[in-house]
């Protein structure tokens, strides 16, 4: 594994304490709400929307707080977010890109700035990594659904363009404008998937020695922190043996 899925899997191992999952929700919910407030309120038609659904369930957000984000879109009042993506170096010359839903662009910008300086990065122009990554819609499963072969071969049947599967799930990667396809035809055959998003896929992963890792995963760790940052992505690989340390 590599990037942003072995980062992620260190976290969900990590579990998660009141005070991060109440923030989680947060930005769950901040998400519903502008999905559903740049379409229509009906998962079924918003294909945002229903990919802020699904990643809110897969982290058990209560049914209420997800009908109440809804609701906030259609009430017409409450904030107004702001879509932003930031991008920059972290340690080892690691691309990083940040995406993240602010009220006020000038605290978050200079959030994110500071955040960078201080974990031994720094903050770039917007496109001076995004070339080094594909922005690919990702569908994601458990590992428990379908064994390897059977999700490789439903994957590509359905149209997608490459499988990764691992202990920790099923990860099929497919264009963006094949996204809701893709992803409907295999929920028919194994159910929801716990995750259907557009995302920032490295086009290759650089190897870090443990000490710029853990650096740099403790700047991921500060940037998904922030309270306006939804997604962070970066280009990179580090040791088994850092894993299971950042896991501890």
């Amino acid at each position: 594994m590599a990037g942003h899925s072995q980062f992620k899997n260190i976290m969900h191992r990590k579990g998660r304490q009141d005070a991060v999952r109440s923030k989680l929700f947060g930005k769950l919910a901040r998400e519903i709400t502008v999905s559903a407030k740049l379409g229509l309120p009906d998962p079924d038609m918003n294909p945002r929307l229903r990919a802020a659904i699904l990643a809110a369930r897969a982290e058990n957000m209560p049914k209420d707080n997800i009908e109440r984000a809804i609701k906030k879109a259609q009430g017409g009042d409450g904030e107004n977010y702001d879509e932003v993506r930031y991008e920059g170096y972290g340690p080892g010359g690691i691309a990083v890109i940040v995406e993240a839903l602010t009220d006020n662009r000038n605290r978050t910008a200079s959030d994110v700035r500071s955040v960078f300086s201080k974990n031994g990065g720094n903050l770039a122009e917007t496109g001076a990594v995004s070339f080094m990554f594909d922005h690919v819609g990702l569908v994601e499963f458990a590992p428990e659904v379908a064994d390897a072969e059977t999700m490789f071969e439903a994957a590509l049947d359905a149209g997608a363009d490459d499988v990764v599967s691992s202990e920790g799930g099923h990860e099929i990667y497919v264009s963006q404008d094949r996204l809701g396809e893709v992803a409907k035809a295999l929920e028919t055959k194994f159910g929801e998937p716990r995750k259907a998003a557009l995302v920032w896929k490295p086009q290759t992963t650089l190897p870090l020695q443990d000490l710029e890792g853990e650096r740099l995963l403790r700047l991921i760790e500060s940037l998904e922190d922030h309270d306006d940052v939804q997604h962070v992505y970066a280009n990179f690989e580090v040791s088994d043996a850092l894993v299971a340390k950042m896991s501890a």
